[in-house]
């Protein structure tokens, strides 16, 4: 939780306040069909579902971890390096915080769906 002190007081923001800006910004790119799933495996037993979003803060900066699976017809180099952008923008807008990478894991290509 990365925590701004002021001669007004304190404000702090959560990890789970990025993944919510994260998950919006993603809802508003075209080609970004939805956030991908993933499991984790440790010591041979499968872990709950890990998010696709996650967010590490340190020293008032943010490195954030995204998976998702983008639309067929697009070109997906461009559609990630946008995602990049936006997200970082964004949650720096937002929120004052230092984004020093957003990486991006395109997990798979889908159909888009119809309207």
């Amino acid at each position: 939780m990365e925590q701004k002190t002021s001669t007004s007081g304190s404000m702090k923001i959560s990890e789970n306040v990025i993944r919510t800006i994260v998950r919006t910004v993603l809802s508003e790119i075209d080609g970004v069909h939805s956030l991908a799933s993933r499991t984790g495996e440790g010591s041979g037993w499968k872990s709950p579902v890990l998010s696709p979003v996650t967010v590490s803060l340190e020293a008032d900066v943010a490195v954030i971890d995204i998976g998702i699976n983008l639309c067929a017809g697009f070109r997906l180099r461009d559609v990630a390096e946008q995602v990049q952008r936006r997200v970082k923008d964004t949650v720096q807008d937002m929120t004052g915080i230092a984004v020093s990478r957003v990486n991006v894991q395109v997990a798979d290509v889908r159909a888009k769906e119809a309207v």
